[in-house]
């Protein structure tokens, strides 16, 4: 991916490309998309062994500082 994106909020183009860091128990240091709908497990934790996982990118707006994400790397 590239900066050459367009904010969806102010329509500024050159975003700032970044990370969602998951500091959790167990994490990889980033944050991750999983397909499907959240269902909890019997300890309350989301249940996840099998489904697809994407790495979140984020991309931030230089002028208004709004959030773009995006799953686009497979994780």
């Amino acid at each position: 991916m590239d900066n050459t994106f367009r904010c969806t909020n102010c329509g500024t183009v050159g975003l700032e490309p970044g990370f969602v860091e998951d500091a959790g128990q167990h994490s990889r240091g980033y944050a991750r998309w999983i397909q499907g709908v959240l269902e909890l497990g019997m300890f309350g934790g989301a249940k996840r062994m099998g489904r697809p996982t994407w790495r979140i990118d984020a991309f931030r707006c230089p002028t208004c500082a709004h959030l773009e994400l995006f799953a686009g790397h497979r994780a």
